[in-house]
């Protein structure tokens, strides 16, 4: 069993993995002031509540958008694991061929769904992750990373949008019983879930455009099955796509 870890801007996504299946999942917030042992003893304790026996653990894989904490989370899973955790980066052997103008600027996270992505379906492919920031990458027919879109986050854009107004307050990210609002807080869900549905339509069309042929589109991050379920085009929606592509990696690189 492996542990593999996502760390995005706003939480950390931990995974148990045994041959390649998912056996426990746990969430917990990024805090960049947190020091290795303190990691070292939440994860160990989060894994321990969930039945897990953390000297299973035969190493780690760790991918993150938060540079300052690849450090501090290596030690922590190599005082867990007993061994130098693999980090999505330079040197770790992706099968990814990224063409875009600097290879160098692709964030591990785009990296590592997309080769989720490319694991469970034939390109040309279209990976949606929604998470602090939104992003749409795109995977052409001959499996080449060729590009995509950033975007602000749902949840980062409703903020914005209640705090910047004297009169908006803060909503739940609930889809309304219709598009069109009757009252201030259904016109904001409203613009947040199928503002941000028709806006992947969108994307999905014009990406599609340039890539030539239809795409198959896969979908995750936090608020995303909220967004997708709303969406008119035909999403696939993997809650767990950056830990199954983090699995991936690890069989391309580890020690037999």
């Amino acid at each position: 069993m492996i542990l593999a870890i996502d760390v995005g801007n706003s939480n950390i996504v931990l995974g148990c993995i045994e041959n390649g299946e998912i056996r426990t999942t746990a969430r917990i917030s990024t805090d960049p002031e947190r020091t290795e042992d303190e990691y070292a003893m939440l994860i160990g304790e989060i894994l321990g509540l969930r039945g897990v026996d953390v000297s299973a653990l035969e190493g780690a894989i760790l991918s993150s958008v938060v540079w300052p904490l690849n450090t501090t989370l290596s030690r922590a899973a190599e005082m867990l694991t007993g061994k130098q955790p693999l980090v999505v980066g330079r040197g770790l052997k992706t099968g990814l061929d990224i063409r875009i103008d600097d290879p160098g600027q692709v964030g591990a996270d785009l990296v590592v769904g997309a080769v989720a992505a490319l694991a469970l379906s034939a390109p040309p492919l279209i990976v949606i992750d929604m998470g602090t920031a939104t992003t749409v990458t795109a995977v052409d027919k001959d499996g080449h990373f060729v590009g995509g879109a950033i975007l602000p986050g749902l949840r980062l854009s409703m903020n914005a949008l209640s705090s910047g107004t004297s009169q908006l307050p803060n909503v739940s990210l609930d889809a309304p019983a219709k598009c069109i609002g009757t009252n201030t807080v259904a016109c904001m869900q409203s613009g947040a879930i199928f503002g941000s549905a028709a806006m992947l339509d969108g994307m999905i069309d014009r990406m599609e455009e340039e890539l030539g042929a239809p795409a198959t589109v896969i979908a995750t991050g936090g608020l995303a099955g909220r967004v997708v379920a709303c969406c008119r085009r035909e999403i696939r929606y993997e809650p767990d796509l950056l830990l199954k592509g983090l699995a991936v990696l690890w069989e391309k690189n580890r020690k037999k």
